[in-house]
C-alpha cells in the first residue's frame, strides 16, 4: 500500500462490526496500540487466541495488504498520534490556570528566542528588504500561513509591494516571475516543507533574493541566501496555542520596525497617505493602528 491513512480512526469505527474472532484481534490491538508494531503475527494470534489466518483477514478488512503492511501503517499512525492518545496528567481547566500556562509559555519562548536571535542576521535581512521592489512572504500550514499573511499586512504599509502565498502552485508560479529586484521570504518552524524548498530553488534560479525564518541547518536554510535562524521548543501541553507562532510574529515586527526606520521619509509619507484614506471611514484623527 502506498501512503498512509488514519488506521486508528478506521479501527475505532469498525470495532464491534467484525466477526467474533476478528473482533478479538480488534479489541486487543486497540488496547495495545503502542506495542503491536513490535510483535509478530504468530505472537499476536496467540495473544488473541485466534489463528494466524484470522489475523491476516482482520488486517485485510482494514484495507492493508497483510500483517506487515498493517504494522507499518499502525506504527506510523501511532507515532504522530501518541501524545493525543494518552490521558491528560493535569485536569485543571480553570481560567486562571489557562492564563498562567499560555502567557508563561509565551514569555518563556520569547526569552528563548531573544537569546538565539543573531543581530547580524536581522541586519542583513533588513538591508535586503529595504532594497526589494516586490516582497513575497511564503508559508504553508496553519501557523506559517498566518505569519506570512500578517507580514504582508505589515510591510505594504511601508511602501513596499507585499503579498503572502501559501498555495504550492502559486508559490512556484510567482517565483518564476521574479528577478534581482524581488525578494521571497520563507517562514517555517521546521525548514522541511517541500513546497517552500522547491520554490526557493526556483526564485534563486531567476536571481531573486531568498530569506528564510526557520530552523538553522535545515534544508530550507541551506537553500536560501539569508537565514534568520531560530529553533524553538514546543510545550508538550497539546491544548495550548503554539507559542512559536507568536514569536515568529514578533520577529516580523522587529524586521518591519527596523525597515521603517531605515527609510523614514518613504515610510512616513506612506503611513500619512494611508491614514488620510481612512479618515472618511471613521472620521477619527487620533493616533491609532493603521487599518489593523
Amino acid at each position: 500500500m502506498i501512503g498512509t491513512f488514519d488506521l486508528i480512526t478506521k479501527l475505532r469505527k469498525m470495532d464491534g462490526s467484525f466477526k467474533a474472532r476478528e473482533q478479538q484481534v480488534s479489541t486487543y490491538v486497540l488496547e495495545n496500540l503502542e506495542t503491536i508494531s513490535q510483535t509478530s503475527v504468530s505472537n499476536l494470534a496467540k495473544a488473541c487466541e485466534v489463528s494466524e489466518p484470522t489475523v491476516i483477514r482482520f488486517c485485510r478488512k482494514l484495507g492493508c495488504d497483510g500483517f506487515k503492511d498493517f504494522k507499518i501503517q499502525l506504527a506510523q499512525n501511532v507515532a504522530v498520534s501518541l501524545q493525543y492518545l494518552s490521558r491528560s496528567e493535569n485536569p485543571s481547566t480553570g481560567a486562571y490556570s489557562a492564563i498562567d500556562r499560555v502567557l508563561n509559555a509565551l514569555v518563556s519562548t520569547t526569552n528563548f528566542a531573544h537569546n538565539q536571535l543573531n543581530p547580524d542576521e536581522i541586519t542583513s535581512a533588513v538591508d535586503a528588504i529595504t532594497q526589494a521592489k516586490t516582497l513575497i512572504f511564503c508559508g504553508v500550514g496553519g501557523g506559517s500561513t498566518t505569519v506570512a499573511f500578517d507580514a504582508a499586512n505589515r510591510f505594504f504599509r511601508l511602501g513596499i509591494t507585499s503579498l503572502s502565498l501559501n498555495d504550492a502552485y502559486l508559490l512556484r508560479m510567482h517565483a518564476a516571475t521574479l528577478g534581482p529586484e524581488d525578494l521571497m521570504f520563507f517562514i517555517s518552524s521546521t525548514g522541511t516543507p517541500r513546497a517552500l524548498i522547491d520554490t526557493a530553488k526556483i526564485a534563486n534560479q531567476y536571481g531573486a533574493t531568498t530569506i528564510c525564518l526557520t530552523r538553522p541547518n535545515s534544508e530550507l536554510s541551506e537553500i536560501c541566501a539569508l537565514t534568520i535562524g531560530i529553533d524553538l521548543p514546543e510545550d508538550p501541553d497539546i491544548y495550548k496555542p503554539t507559542a512559536s507562532r507568536l514569536v515568529f510574529l514578533a520577529i516580523i515586527d522587529i524586521l518591519a520596525a527596523s525597515v521603517a526606520r531605515k527609510m523614514p521619509d518613504k515610510t512616513k509619507e506612506t503611513l500619512r497617505r494611508i491614514r488620510a484614506s481612512l479618515t472618511a471611514l471613521h472620521g477619527n484623527t487620533d493616533p491609532q493602528p493603521i487599518g489593523d
